[in-house]
């Protein structure tokens, strides 16, 4: 029935979905193997894309030709950019989804997608020769062979479910738990652990009153994802706020003894910031309330999402909690919230191209490695996807550098570091967070997918005209001068020091008060100058203004940190014959097999003396 596959995709969530789509624009044939073809790209929790730093993240996928961003931009129901009052290293896109049209647009961009090809079938087992993956054998009995594998299982590995003292194995409510992998890959040398996450209760929203809550709407003028002219929407749905109170902690309180977190039956650590009620009750017991976010599941459901409710306490205890929120007090539970516990492997058994170093030509994407979150899952996946087609052609590999990209980061703290619990990306793990942002990220890495071969040349000359329009208005800007009869009627309306000379509109817009539509108003020239360029460009154009010293000066942090990132370690070196190391750093250098210095010297454990040793061997 089948031929021999160059790709074989397990699991068919964000990191599956964006690693077949990877591996097949790039030339291999892709077999994506799911449990259900009714569930591909399934949101099983929250119908919602990006935040805080996981929105640099989608951002980055899709510069680089990934599709999780057109997807998310064709399902939006509402769009907000977070922390504008803050500086553009914190901005940050999300978007609140339609869930069944995600899944569908996900779905129907795979079957667009030449050399994806789909399977029904739970993999048992994978077929190993030697020290490679040579394929998967299914429930059904059938061997497939393949040059490489990806495991995008989330939590469907000896996935258990837990409400209240019941517990049930499955992957996610209604869907079966995945038997047999483990196990195996136990028995190869893997190490293996357990973690925890869970999911609120839906309700029905004809049932909720919505006069008791704060409404949440998205802003105005809508952005978007996607670096592509996605078709989109104009309309958005209001999403609302509410509060929990007191009678619903003690109400809560009356479940505890039933807990399967609190009575030990949940063993996984789960996530730390995004904690279950019962959680947030006891640990901040001080505070008075938690808020609420009630959000729309899609454009025509009724179906309510209760974002910060998520539990696993009994589902009475849910239910009497919830109709003492305000707004709830008549609400119909559509199926209760729950905890699930599931398999992962820690990611310090990868290398930074997510290839497990146990087995070559397999690689581990998501979940599996301890994150959560859909953007981390597809970001792992989008790189294990380019990766393996590139590994069994023999192609050079693709590691992204903590200095280029949230991506980078993630993979590097995943595999240097590990992670004990479910890891999720925030803006103060990237050091150069300041030449991370969310509007640079086609300039940052949108040349990296051209040369692979991931975008057109439509995309690339995209990229080159905003860098080249936005330094033409830059340099109006450094070249104009403005009088103070022009602005100071304004700038002391800004609340800002009127000017006593003539200088240049560069140096008036680095104060923080202006902004570029307030010289445009001054100024008819550049008004017409600004009209000729997209906002994408005037927006770039004014944030190289405003922090242009601040980027010179990261970008000089980045270039000493150069010689050690770019200072290779010879990943089959054995450590124990460098007796000046200490025991620790011998043996967590052993384990991890640091591709550079600068990644040996992120490793817990490896001192500062002992990248001072490491250092003079390397220069020797």
């Amino acid at each position: 029935m089948f031929k021999k596959y160059d790709v074989i995709v397990v699991g068919a969530g964000h990191a599956g979905c964006e690693a077949a789509a990877a591996a097949a624009n790039l030339g291999s044939s892709v077999l994506l193997i799911t449990m259900n073809m009714a569930t591909i790209a399934q949101m099983s929790c929250n119908p919602a894309m990006g935040g805080v730093a996981k929105g640099q993240i989608v951002r980055e996928i899709d510069a680089m030709g990934g599709y999780s961003g057109i997807v998310a931009d064709k399902s939006t129901i509402q769009f907000r950019m977070l922390n504008l009052s803050k500086g553009p290293a914190m901005w940050s896109p999300r978007t609140q989804n339609d869930r069944m049209r995600f899944a569908e647009e996900w779905r129907l961009m795979l079957e667009r997608t030449p050399n994806v090809d789909f399977w029904q079938d739970t993999v048992k087992e994978l077929l190993i020769k030697g020290d490679k993956v040579a394929g998967v054998k299914t429930s059904l009995g059938i061997e497939i062979e393949s040059s490489a594998v990806v495991l995008t299982n989330g939590t469907f590995l000896n996935g258990i479910i837990h409400i209240g003292e019941k517990k049930f194995g499955g992957g996610r409510t209604a869907e079966k738990a995945a038997t047999g992998l483990t196990e195996q890959l136990v028995e190869a040398g893997f190490e293996a652990g357990r973690m925890k996450t869970g999911t609120p209760p839906r309700v029905d929203g004809r049932s909720l009153d919505y006069t008791q809550m704060e409404e949440q709407w998205g802003d105005e003028a809508r952005g978007q994802f996607s670096f592509t002219d996605v078709e989109k929407t104009k309309e958005q749905k209001c999403c609302w706020i509410t509060y929990t109170n007191s009678a619903v902690h003690e109400t809560l309180k009356e479940g505890f003894e039933k807990s399967p977190m609190f009575t030990g039956r949940i063993k996984g650590l789960g996530p730390r910031y995004c904690p279950s009620i019962e959680d947030k009750i006891n640990r901040f017991a001080e505070r008075e309330r938690h808020q609420i976010f009630v959000e729309p599941e899609g454009w025509n459901t009724v179906e309510i999402y209760v974002n910060g409710f998520s539990t696993s306490l009994p589902e009475d205890v849910q239910y009497r909690a919830l109709t003492k929120i305000p707004g709830f007090e008549n609400a119909k539970m559509f199926r209760p919230g729950y905890a699930i516990e599931y398999d992962y492997f820690p990611p310090t058994q990868l290398s930074l191209t997510l290839e497990t170093k146990l087995i070559k030509n397999l690689f581990f994407a998501g979940q599996i490695n301890g994150t959560t979150g859909y953007e981390e899952a597809a970001s792992q996946g989008f790189i294990a996807g380019i990766n393996a087609h590139q590994k069994i052609n023999d192609l050079h590999e693709l590691i992204m550098k903590r200095s280029e990209s949230y991506i980078g980061v993630l993979i590097d703290d995943l595999v240097t570091k590990g992670t004990e619990e479910p890891y999720r990306m925030f803006t103060s793990r990237a050091e150069h967070r300041l030449l991370l942002r969310q509007d640079n990220a086609d300039i940052r890495l949108s040349p990296i997918a051209y040369k692979l071969g991931l975008i057109n040349e439509e995309r690339i000359q995209k990229v080159n005209d905003k860098i080249k329009n936005s330094d033409i208005i830059v340099k109006y800007l450094k070249s104009t001068s403005i009088e103070p009869s022009e602005v100071n009627t304004m700038l002391e309306e800004l609340g800002t020091a009127p000017l006593t000379q003539n200088v240049k509109m560069f140096q008036l817009l680095t104060r923080p008060q202006v902004n570029i539509t307030n010289l445009r108003n001054t100024d008819s020239k550049l008004d017409d100058l600004l009209n000729k360029f997209d906002k994408y460009t005037v927006e770039q154009a004014e944030i190289k203004v405003k922090y242009e010293s601040y980027f010179e000066k990261e970008l000089d942090i980045v270039n000493k940190m150069k010689r050690m990132e770019d200072q290779e370690i010879n990943p089959e070196f054995n450590y124990q014959t460098l007796v000046s190391l200490s025991k620790e750093a011998r043996e967590k250098l052993m384990k991890i097999k640091p591709r550079t210095l600068g990644q040996a010297s992120r490793i817990s454990g490896v001192s500062p003396s002992d990248v001072s040793v490491l250092m003079v061997h390397l220069g020797r």
